[in-house]
């Protein structure tokens, strides 16, 4: 049902990869993309990259969750960790631009890494909504995949 979004940092004026499409079909569309049928299903996370310094933009498939949102490091089943996970590691203050009511909303939010039994319940949450993530798992060399909550401050 989805296309794997990579979680390739777009920064700023890199905006010509896939990434850089559906930020641009988000932001136009009022948070709707029809690319690969996310729908109102995606954010966009603003992070630091956390050895470059660099703002990155990484949209991503979203869970609403208690108030905002869970999102899920899968990187398109890489046995490679995606950056934007460090980022959030070493800095868990983001900015989040989601789907609002007649347009997309900006605001600030703290990401925290599920802990074990929450991540195994939401894993079934993301497995449920594409059998893309089951397919992940075949290709990431036993990488599991972290999941975070990204909860609005404001």
């Amino acid at each position: 049902m989805f296309a794997s979004l990579w979680g390739v940092g777009v920064h700023n004026g890199g905006m010509s990869d896939f990434n850089g499409t559906i930020i641009d079909e988000f932001r136009t569309n009022s948070g709707f993309v029809q690319t690969a049928g996310f729908g109102r299903n995606l954010i966009l996370l603003h992070t630091v990259g956390a050895k470059s310094g660099e703002p990155r933009i990484n949209p991503l498939l979203a869970l609403p969750d208690e108030g905002g949102w869970l999102v899920i490091g899968s990187a398109g089943g890489s046995p490679k960790t995606p950056a934007w996970v460090h980022n959030l590691r070493a800095d868990s203050s983001v900015t989040v631009e989601s789907p609002d009511i007649g347009g997309v909303k900006t605001q600030q939010a703290t990401v925290t890494e599920l802990p074990p039994d929450e991540r195994d319940a939401a894993w079934d949450r993301f497995t449920a909504k594409s059998d893309g993530f089951l397919k992940y798992t075949e290709t990431a060399e036993g990488r599991q995949f972290p999941i975070f909550r990204v909860s609005p401050t404001e």
